[in-house]
Order: structure tokens, then sequence, then C-alpha cells
């Protein structure tokens, strides 16, 4: 039987939640299952390993996928993949590189594709369209080309109709469909012991608050440190432990010591996914307050379903794609994240009412393992691919010679 196609710069040991995104879906893909198509990495060996279908590696690092040289190569690879495999259809990791190589396959082999949209690519591609007649001819390209479009949420979703109706392509309802993503229930589950953890990373007494985010100006570290200082009297035995990488980490070091909380904060940076579900049992509140930026926005939130089914209480903003991954007043609370005092507030509140805490954790958890789960995000694409390849009724462009490729 012919296996479907992923094309992705972010995949394993690449961290990020893109890459776990990626990786998750080749993994659990229902049968005959999905060939991946991804970059370079001197560690891959192991981690190929571990997934039930090939994972093709081009012998480039993921960087130089994006280069007009890697591009190439990626485009004539993904090609002679499609057709070896006999490919049913390609999903695109991302709007803006793995486009590319799936239009030259659809154009010489006639396999369909679909892009997956996670936020700020479209952002990132709505803001170039603006600026150059290029990009706006290529994206429409691109997206026209595409036969369906999937995004991580509904806000996403909407926003997409949107470029799509800028660069005047087709914008019905059923080319542009969403998938909320989801967690592992058998890997984030509660219960699982903290006291490796706690030594590993210095994380000594207090009760502890989490965020797992990049450290960037947009995802809202500075309003919880802001926050942080409110949280006094009954809650200034209070920490907050901060994984992640990026280039903020300066700037988070300068706020630290200016508000004071150099005895508070932990910032761990990259941590082992191994570690990372006694990290979540250790927090009595997960807090993850990313704001929109012009060319930045969080589609879902993946580390918010990680929290919950982790039956850990969630605290998020009411910003982009992450009000979709909490339920409001039943899985955890949602703030304004423009206002450290409204977050302070709130994690606070499920601070001082631990059984208030505890029925979010566990109406969390449920969602986790009724919904939001990965089985059902791999399952959902699958589905879509093999109704818009069943929709097409087989008319699919006529393939060119495989000796041009």
């Amino acid at each position: 039987m012919p296996s479907d196609l992923l094309l992705t710069h972010a995949f394993p040991p690449m961290g990020g939640g893109l890459a776990r995104w990626m990786a998750e879906v080749a993994r659990r893909y229902p049968a005959p299952g999905i060939v991946v198509s991804t970059g370079a990495d001197p560690e891959s060996q192991d981690v190929d390993a571990t997934f039930p279908g090939d994972i093709d590696r081009l012998p480039l690092p993921p960087k130089q996928m994006r280069t007009l040289q890697g591009l190439l190569l990626w485009s004539r690879r993904a090609a002679v993949l499609a057709r070896s495999h006999h490919t049913r259809f390609i999903w695109c990791g991302d709007i803006h590189h793995a486009g590319y190589p799936a239009k030259w396959t659809l154009e010489r082999v006639g396999t369909p594709y679909g892009i997956l949209v996670h936020g700020t690519d479209l952002l990132l591609l709505q803001h170039e369209i603006h600026r150059s007649a290029l990009t706006r001819r290529t994206a429409a390209a691109l997206l026209g080309a595409a036969s369906v479009l999937v995004a991580v949420s509904e806000w996403i979703r909407g926003h997409c109709l949107t470029v799509l109706r800028e660069l005047e392509l087709d914008a019905s309802a059923d080319r542009v469909r969403f998938v909320p993503l989801g967690s592992d229930p058998d890997f984030f589950r509660p219960g699982v012991p903290t006291d490796a953890v706690r030594e590993r990373y210095g994380l000594g007494d207090g009760r502890w608050i989490l965020s797992l985010t990049q450290l960037a100006p947009d995802r809202g570290l500075d309003i919880v440190l802001r926050a942080l200082t409110e949280l006094n009297d009954t809650e200034a035995d209070v920490r907050y432990a901060i994984v992640g990488t990026g280039e903020g980490r300066r700037e988070l070091e300068a706020l630290i010591a200016e508000l004071g909380l150099g005895g508070r904060v932990r910032l761990l940076g990259g941590v082992p996914d191994a570690d990372l579900p006694a990290l979540y049992n250790l927090a009595r509140v997960y807090v993850g307050v990313s704001g929109k930026s012009a060319l930045s926005v969080e589609g879902f939130g993946i580390a918010l379903a990680e929290a919950a089914s982790s039956g850990r209480p969630v605290v998020a903003a009411r910003s982009g794609g992450l009000p979709e991954a909490v339920q409001d007043g039943h899985t955890g609370l949602l703030v304004d994240a423009e206002h450290p005092e409204e977050v302070a507030e709130a994690i606070r509140r499920l601070l001082r009412d631990p059984g208030l805490a505890d029925r979010f954790g566990a109406a969390g958890r449920r969602e986790i393992e009724r919904y939001y789960n990965w089985d059902r995000v791999a399952v959902d694409l699958a589905g879509i691919a093999a109704s818009v390849t069943s929709e097409a009724g087989g008319e699919q462009p006529a393939p060119r010679d495989l000796e041009r490729i």
C-alpha cells in the first residue's frame, strides 16, 4: 500500500514544539504509515530507530535545507521518495520551506500535498507578502497548489482564511481545516516522582510554578516575573522555574536582577525530554502567557496540553490559539497577559485553593485522554489526506519524466 510523506526541517533530535509535533505524527500515523524527509543530525541514528516508518535524512543539517541549494536537493529527493514509495499524499511541516519540495513533487510526480500551519509561519508570510511582490507571487503559488491547509486552532484557521483572501486564492471552508494538537498521556502523566529532578536542577524548598517556552520577548516571561513580585505574604515561598533556551536569556537575567528575584527564579535552560514529566509534576501551577506580536504567536500551546496531561492546573493568556487549549474555569484560568496583577491573582487563586487546583488538573487530564492527544491528531491528519485524495478522484497532474527530476 502507498504511504504518505512528511516533509519537515524540524524533527528529533532537534527540540521544540514543532519537532515534537512532527515526531508524534510520524510515530502514530495509521498504517501503512508515513515516510519522513528531514535533515541530517549527528545524533539521529538512535532516534530514528524508535520510529516505525522510514526516516530519510538529507546530507544537510536543517539550516542548510532552507538555502536555495538545499531546497533544490530536498525537492529532488522528495520527488524520488514519492515515486519509490508510491506516495498517496504529502504533508508539509511548514509553509516557507517544505512547500517548495512539495510543489516540485506535485508538478513532476503528481502527488498532492497539504500544509500544516502553526501560527508564526503564517504571520511571517503575511508580513512579507505586504512588503514583497516576489514573496506574494511565491506564496500564492505554494498555497494555491496545496490541496488543503490544516491549522492547529480555530484562531489560526481564521487567520489563514484571511491570508488566502489577501492573495485572491480559494478560501472555501473545506480547504482550510483545523486539527487541535495534544499530548502523550502515557508519557506526561500525574504521579511521576520529582525528587531526582528537584536535586538535579537545584529546585529546593517552596512551591514552584513552571513555564516551558522559548526565551523570547513575546513569550510573556517578563509578565510572569512581574506577577511574581506581587506574590508575597502567604505566597512568599513561591518559586518560578523556566525551561527553555533562546536569545532573550540575557535580558531575562537582567530583569530578574532588577526585580530582586534572584533567589526565587531558576532558568533551567534546555532539559532532556525524559525530565519533563517530573518537572511538570513538581509544579503547583503551569503558566503560559505568550502574547501576540506582529511576527509571532502561539497557535495552540503544546506545553499547556503537556501540563494538563500531567494533571496540573494552567494559567494561560487570552492570546492567539492558547484559549483553545484551556477551558476557562474548568481546566485552568485565562488571563489578560498585559496585566501582571491579573496573572498574579490567577496564580494566587490556585495556590490558595488546592481543591480547585486539583479539580482543574483532573479535568485537564480527562480532556487529554478524551480528545487532546497525539493518537487523535495522527488519525485526523490521515483522514484528511484520505478524504482529499478521494475527492480528487485520482485526477492528478501527469507525472513528468523521472530523468528530469
